[in-house]
């Protein structure tokens, strides 16, 4: 008898190895005076549950029903990627957009721990984030596992302490249904 692998534990497995490329791909891209300050980790079962169930209990604290269908979403997924930054470090370029007057004085900040994120965050680190994700997406598109962006689900991460350096984390949800379950969405 040939050895076989099932629709669904393939597509299982399918969704867990594009995952790892997804990370390469986050890794290898472009950033800022090339300084590598991403941080990527692929969840699921009951890692990609506990995020879920998070985010539902935020959604009940804010009163706020996009944590809500956002955590059906990663409920329905097989795995989120999480890809993070360490916003905390400074490029050297002084340009202020983080509202101080100088990287060193930045530097010195006393971080701030908001309601999703920790402040203030270097705009350059916020930009190389932004190609990482770009970058991971794509990796996901092209293999055609489908996937969208989620920053509640960076929120529900950082409050269960999962990536503790990032000062922002986004949450990249990966699924290989019959239909797109992350567009056309219901508000509960």
């Amino acid at each position: 008898m040939c050895p076989k692998i099932e629709g669904e534990k393939g597509e299982r497995e399918a969704i867990l190895e594009v995952a790892k490329l997804m990370q390469a791909s986050a890794r290898t891209a472009p950033k800022t005076l090339g300084v590598d300050d991403i941080l990527t980790m692929i969840v699921y079962g009951e890692e990609k549950d506990a995020i879920a169930e998070k985010m539902n209990e935020i959604a009940e604290e804010r009163k706020i029903d996009g944590f809500k269908r956002d955590a059906k979403n990663v409920k329905d997924s097989e795995a989120v990627v999480l890809v993070g930054i360490r916003g905390s470090k400074s490029v050297g370029l002084n340009c202020g957009a983080c509202g101080y007057k100088s990287c060193q004085e930045f530097e010195k900040a006393r971080r701030k721990k908001g309601q999703d994120f920790v402040g203030p965050t270097c705009l350059f680190k916020a930009l190389d984030l932004g190609i990482a994700l770009g970058s991971a997406v794509k990796i996901a598109s092209l293999l055609n596992i489908d996937n969208r962006i989620m920053y509640r689900i960076g929120t529900a991460a950082l409050k269960l302490n999962f990536m503790p350096e990032a000062t922002v984390v986004m949450g990249i949800p990966l699924s290989a249904k019959g239909k797109n379950i992350y567009f056309d969405r219901k508000w509960p």
